[in-house]
């Protein structure tokens, strides 16, 4: 059986459907231009970093706060739902919680506050199948706001943070390695505006809703009649 064509949210998804639809594309999940834009000048970082996401024990929770713990002065800005009750106790049982600033489930408005005053944005996702040839929207969010990126080092994103120079990326599973990237990036002031400024150029430029759509709707005019 053929199929005419195949919409994917990843190249991995389209690899694989390119026996039965030649004609396959991806149309990713990425942020619109100004939902998420820096903040004003006069907004001074904090010596933090951010998560705002589901927060899961696949998706590092366990490894960030335990980075924080071994930086000291340096808060983590965690938004989200815990996957559950249990994961709750337990990371706030963690030493590190004590660097955390927790805001719980919160609006878009807010969203833009939290990374308007962290200093890197972290997407560290555990090694899971799922997450390998995943492209999580929190990375491009975090670089539309001009946060440099600390990610998973995942060849899929160390193709996009290193060749774009707005992050690093680490061992998602090493507390340790989470921690020397925070450092190495919250207390370099010159680094964060450079890596930032790299991030939202790659968004304006490539990584962005609007240019996704005009793919999306130059398909959907090559097959109608």
């Amino acid at each position: 059986r053929r199929l005419t064509a195949v919409v994917a949210a990843t190249p991995y998804i389209a690899r694989r459907f390119m026996t039965v639809a030649p004609r396959s594309i991806v149309v990713a999940n990425y942020p619109h231009l100004e939902e998420l834009a820096p903040p004003a000048a006069s907004v001074r970082r904090e010596r933090a970093v951010c998560y705002v996401g589901g927060i899961m024990r696949t998706r590092g929770a366990f490894e960030m706060v335990r980075a924080v713990a071994r930086v000291s002065g340096v808060r983590l800005l965690l938004a989200g739902q815990f996957e559950d009750a249990e994961l709750e106790r337990a990371l706030r049982a963690e030493p590190g919680w004590a660097q955390v600033d927790y805001f719980g489930q919160i609006g878009r408005d807010e969203v833009r506050s939290v990374l308007a005053r962290a200093s890197a944005g972290v997407v560290t996702l555990l090694p899971m199948p799922s997450y390998l040839d995943a492209l999580p929207i929190k990375m491009f969010e975090y670089m539309s706001a001009e946060l440099p990126v600390i990610a998973s080092d995942f060849p899929l994103w160390r193709d996009i943070v290193v060749r774009q120079a707005c992050g690093v990326c680490v061992d998602p599973a090493d507390p340790q390695a989470i921690a020397e990237a925070i450092r190495a990036i919250v207390d370099a002031p010159s680094r964060v505006q450079a890596m930032g400024r790299a991030g939202r150029a790659a968004v304006l430029e490539q990584y962005n809703w609007p240019q996704a759509e005009r793919e999306l709707l130059a398909l959907y005019r090559a097959l109608l009649p």
